[in-house]
């Protein structure tokens, strides 16, 4: 692409707001020309695009260009980015450590200052876990607020859980210009799925109340993550901002009826892998057990409630296989409940956001998403609540791993197989130096609001001397 890129850098709409811009984009994003094979060998991947998507046609009009295509895992539905046609993307920070998935190599490329504007998309977490294990920022748009029209998918239909496309940068400016930009272009004009809503001027209370969720009941976070969420709490107090702890509808009720909604996209998405090629660890163990016959499945669970005393893994074991039909109706019926309880909660707390952790844990080693790929609680919580209500969430760094002062207690014992599992890849001294984040949500199409409350909390982290560092270019 690079070749096509040096020709739309001469012809480029030098009046547009983002004139002269290269822009790199996840590998599903439709191009003219290129094909977008998702990291499938199947010759029916390999099709190139014979018309821009909706994202780059308006790109395109406001002067800048796609130059590269970046990697993402097979079946899109893994914390780590890595297939056989395209090979491993690794952390920028640890050669031995994931940057996320399922828009890793996005990430990857914007830590490391290849790529200044990025787009990824977003169903569990896809652009957030990035962001979080790579060290740099995102937000989680709205469904309806960024143009998704026009790109590849592996799982065209699901719709449990809409999928949505977001912006990715290096820097908080950078993300607020790419923000202007693309919704000042008027995206509705683009993609129909694109609500009329123009970029508006946000002002934020001097005093906010902020809800701090430390712990969704399944995973509890990390010393390093809970460490990155309390700078930032106690930056806040200290700021004037009333900070309360959250204890807001079931997050493992959100897990379970997540999940149970993305069974059927796991037979969908792991169809086109030929007899050939690997499978992400974590979703070659999902697809196992969908396989099992239900009534092992329903041993299994039984198993781990009465014998184990593990109900949470339990809950979710029951629930998933394949769901017909009207299932699936009952799932969304049970989806729409659940957004009612959030929406209620959020009204009576009066809150103008909620802050937790991206995810319980820092970048993973390649290769343990067969470990701790059902311990997406924290970002997949925000994708059948949140993205469901609409909400918006953003996540940005806060600091690095530091190998003495994150050292798990020797008394931590785990909770249930999930906490189990994930903290099985939790070593300190390995993590040394990896980023942390934290994530910012706020109400349906807010995105403006988020993007306040980001900037807030970086001008408190400089205002002490404590503003993330990035790798040097």
């Amino acid at each position: 692409m690079i070749p096509e890129a040096q020709v739309a850098a001469r012809e480029c709409n030098r009046a547009g707001p983002l004139a002269g811009i290269p822009v790199s984009v996840k590998d599903t994003v439709g191009i003219t020309g290129f094909a977008s094979c998702l990291g499938y060998s199947s010759p029916s991947r390999l099709i190139p695009f014979q018309k821009d998507a909706a994202i780059v046609r308006l790109l395109r009009d406001a002067g800048a260009y796609p130059f590269v295509k970046t990697n993402a895992p097979i079946t899109l539905l893994s914390f780590e980015s890595f297939s056989d046609v395209w090979g491993r993307t690794t952390n920028p920070y640890s050669n031995k450590h994931t940057p996320g998935g399922s828009t890793g190599g996005e990430a990857a490329l914007l830590a490391l200052g290849g790529s200044r504007l990025g787009i990824g998309t977003d169903v569990a977490g896809s652009v957030r876990i990035p962001a979080h294990y790579s060290g740099i920022y995102t937000i989680k748009s709205s469904t309806n607020r960024f143009p998704k029209g026009g790109n590849a998918s592996p799982m065209i239909g699901q719709e449990g859980i809409q999928p949505v496309y977001s912006p990715m940068t290096r820097t908080l400016e950078d993300l607020e210009t790419f923000w202007r930009a693309v919704v000042g272009m008027k995206p509705w004009e683009y993609d129909p799925s694109c609500d009329p809503i123009p970029w508006r001027t946000v002002n934020l209370p001097k005093k906010m109340k902020l809800g701090i969720l430390w712990d969704d009941g399944v995973v509890t976070p990390s010393p390093a993550c809970k460490r990155a969420l309390q700078t930032v709490v106690s930056l806040l107090k200290e700021d004037g901002h009333e900070i309360i702890p959250i204890d807001p509808p079931s997050p493992l009720r959100a897990l379970q009826i997540g999940s149970q909604l993305m069974a059927n996209a796991f037979m969908k998405a792991s169809a086109p892998i030929r007899w050939c090629e690997s499978n992400d660890p974590g979703v070659a163990a999902g697809m196992s057990a969908l396989r099992l016959p239900r009534i092992f499945v329903r041993l299994y669970a039984w198993f781990h409630r009465y014998v184990l005393r593990d109900p949470v893994y339990a809950t979710l074991v029951e629930g998933w296989h394949v769901q017909d039909g009207q299932a699936f109706y009952a799932l969304v019926g049970q989806r729409e409940e659940y957004r009612a309880q959030w929406f209620e909660y959020w009204q009576r707390s009066k809150l103008d956001f909620v802050l937790c952790v991206p995810n319980a844990l820092p970048a993973m080693r390649h290769g343990d998403s067969a470990h701790q790929w059902k311990s997406c609680g924290y970002t997949f919580l925000f994708n059948i609540s949140f993205l469901q209500l609409d909400y918006s969430a953003g996540v940005m760094p806060i600091t690095r791993v530091d190998r003495t002062l994150d050292k798990l207690e020797p008394a931590f014992r785990p909770r249930n197989k999930i906490e189990k599992d994930a903290y099985m890849g939790y070593d300190a001294d390995d993590m040394h130096g990896l980023p942390v984040g934290v994530q910012i949500v706020g109400r349906r199409l807010e995105e403006e609001k988020v993007l306040e409350g980001m900037k807030l909390i970086e001008g408190l982290l400089k205002g002490k001397g404590a503003a993330y560092a990035h790798i040097p270019l």
